[in-house]
């Protein structure tokens, strides 16, 4: 991944509307992706429809993303790439979007076949963006789209190097599942009422008992309990989906 500064200058170029910063913090951040969707395998969804949800919901991040917020981008774009899945796992719409996008990306790359054929090279970004109606950076988002999660489990080109998928190659931390973890949490815990956030706190970051807690907030140990529940129910809603 890149780090921090390579990022925000990446990012301001993306904001400004250079779609080659947008691939780039793409490809730089596929582990991350891969990362968060891996919570929502298993679910009825293919693993390229979701990746094509992340990437949707990482572009939705650079989009939104703001340098004043104080934060780092990948702490910003978890939660947001995450609720971009969840919200159409919830809404059953990932798959009709999947299939509308593979659908526009092969009519795109029939048109670069017999463009390429006719004129003896590819045509621009903004030359497809025209034939099709469409925006550049729409272009290069389905584009990119078709051939970001094939790329996850296809095979090497070289002979001696059949054995590995790029998505075994692809780098990620020992502790990547642990860092999402706690990103989704962090973004659970901000949109607790300011009690709720406060009863956390002390809990789990002072590792207060329950009726020392009661004594600070001044209500009954049984209230905190019944409250901490609550929230533990509520968090485990929030990172399972």
């Amino acid at each position: 991944m890149l780090n921090e500064q390579e990022t925000l200058h990446f990012l301001r170029l993306a904001k400004e509307g250079d779609n080659g910063a947008k691939e780039t913090l793409l490809e730089h951040n596929a582990s991350l992706l891969k990362s968060i969707l891996k919570r929502y395998l298993g679910k009825g969804v293919e693993y390229d429809d979701l990746f094509q949800l992340a990437c949707m919901g990482f572009l939705k991040a650079i989009s939104g993303f703001d340098e004043s917020f104080g934060v780092r981008f990948s702490t910003y774009a978890v939660p947001m790439i995450a609720g971009e899945i969840k919200r159409f796992l919830r809404d059953d719409g990932s798959v009709k979007v999947s299939r509308a996008l593979k659908k526009s990306a092969r009519e795109i790359n029939r048109y670069i076949e017999q463009y390429s054929a006719e004129h003896g090279s590819q045509p621009s970004v903004k030359e497809i963006a025209a034939a099709f109606s469409m925006d550049e950076g729409d272009v290069v988002f389905t584009l990119g789209s078709s051939k970001m999660p094939v790329s996850i489990y296809e095979q090497s080109d070289y002979k001696d190097e059949k054995s590995a998928t790029l998505g075994e190659k692809l780098p990620a931390k020992d502790n990547q599942d642990e860092m999402i973890e706690r990103m989704l949490l962090k973004s659970a815990i901000e949109k607790l009422p300011e009690r709720e956030k406060k009863i956390v706190f002390l809990r789990y970051f002072r590792d207060m008992t329950q009726s020392e807690v009661a004594r600070r907030i001044g209500v009954s140990q049984v209230q905190i309990s019944r409250i901490e529940s609550k929230i533990m129910r509520d968090f485990k809603k929030e990172l399972d989906g």
